[in-house]
């Protein structure tokens, strides 16, 4: 696709939320420790990102680490910190210069306090910057989340601060991770499972849903490319019903 049909194709989507899976998968099968596979994946993301300055692209969401992944072996969880540690440290000053603003998602607990800094000072950088905006979805849930918020609302509504008649999807809404944030237009998941595994759970009401098969390090702009084209010859209803032409 070419730069002028990727911005014709793409003049309707303005966020893309991305679950990067199969980087375990795809160490495994060259039969290298699931660890290189994620090392590969952010190798990956790294490339996409310089990418996308092809696109126009408002947001980009990305599913780095769920909650459930604290259940995966000790080794393995210990070099995702590693590897969020060093995203962070070696790529903030590249996405600094290249406008994009940084906000990480998710709970703040259970983190290592110096992963937290990392997170603080990313935040903090490129908080008035005004080109993509990167949200990483980092020891997330989507079920946490709505609960989190449906337990902060509470709370206002028990203070007297929040009429409880008046609460509504606005209001909700505010109370998110990624209150300020339009929902995703289009969901990419890489490595050939069809669900959504507790991404987005609230966001992704009237998102449209894009499966790759290939495993995430293998995905390129390509690809990507190729699941806009295909958002592109969709018609988004939202609950309505669009007349046919006779």
């Amino acid at each position: 696709m070419k730069a002028s049909s990727q911005k014709d194709s793409k003049k309707n989507i303005s966020h893309i939320a991305i679950i990067m899976d199969g980087n375990g998968r795809w160490a495994s099968a060259r039969g290298l420790p699931r660890y290189e596979g994620h090392a590969q994946g952010l190798k990956t993301l790294r490339k996409l990102l310089k990418e996308l300055r092809d696109f126009d692209l408002k947001y980009l969401t990305i599913f780095s680490f769920s909650l459930d992944n604290w259940r995966r072996p000790e080794e393995e969880t210990s070099k995702l910190m590693q590897l969020l540690r060093k995203f962070i440290s070696n790529d903030l000053s590249e996405l600094h210069n290249n406008n994009v603003r940084i906000k990480i998602i998710g709970s703040r607990s259970n983190i290592p306090k110096d992963i937290l800094s990392l997170i603080k000072g990313a935040e903090d950088l490129t908080s008035e910057n005004k080109g993509l905006y990167l949200q990483v979805a980092f020891n997330y849930s989507g079920r946490h989340e709505i609960i989190n918020a449906s337990k902060r609302i509470a709370l206002a509504a028990s203070k007297g601060d929040l009429d409880p008649s008046n609460i509504n999807s606005d209001i909700f809404e505010s109370h998110l991770y990624t209150a300020g944030v339009p929902d995703p237009d289009l969901i990419i998941r890489s490595g050939s499972e069809k669900r959504i595994s507790n991404f987005l759970l609230w966001q992704l009401s009237y998102a449209e849903v894009y499966f790759e098969e290939c495993l995430w390090p293998d995905y390129n702009k390509t690809k990507l490319e190729r699941a806009i084209e295909d958002y592109s010859n969709r018609s988004r209803r939202f609950g309505n019903v669009i007349s046919e032409k006779k």
